[in-house]
């Protein structure tokens, strides 16, 4: 299956939550179906290259490091040896990140010192 335009997009969409609605599992034609429908769905949206801009804030950056690490608040300020009240006003643009902070960005979330120096 391949979907060439929108309206195509929409109608593989109203199948598959069809699909969902009534259930599929154990139905091996409806699993088939409802495989051919995701992935016809996912290598479609893949060309509009729908993924989000790059972060351009150092705040937006360490948020998508948290996200891809699964971290909360909390265990990065523990990783980052610094406090959650510190890490949450960075977050929050109250404080800015001072050297020491940047080279720990910098180690442990991996985020370019090129990165840091231009968005502090």
């Amino acid at each position: 299956m391949n979907i060439a335009n929108v309206d195509q997009l929409k109608q593989a969409f109203q199948e598959l939550n069809t699909l969902i609605t009534e259930g599929f599992s154990g139905n091996s034609e409806k699993e088939t179906r409802f495989r051919e429908l995701s992935t016809a769905i996912e290598q479609y949206e893949d060309q509009l290259q729908l993924m989000p801009l790059p972060p351009t804030t150092i705040a937006g950056m360490i948020e998508l490091r948290m996200f891809e690490r699964k971290l909360k608040q909390k265990e990065l300020a523990q990783q980052l040896g610094i406090t959650p009240t510190r890490l949450n006003e960075v977050l929050n643009g109250k404080r800015k990140v001072n050297m020491d902070l940047a080279k720990r960005l910098h180690k442990q979330l991996n985020i370019s010192a090129e990165f840091i120096l231009e968005h502090a």
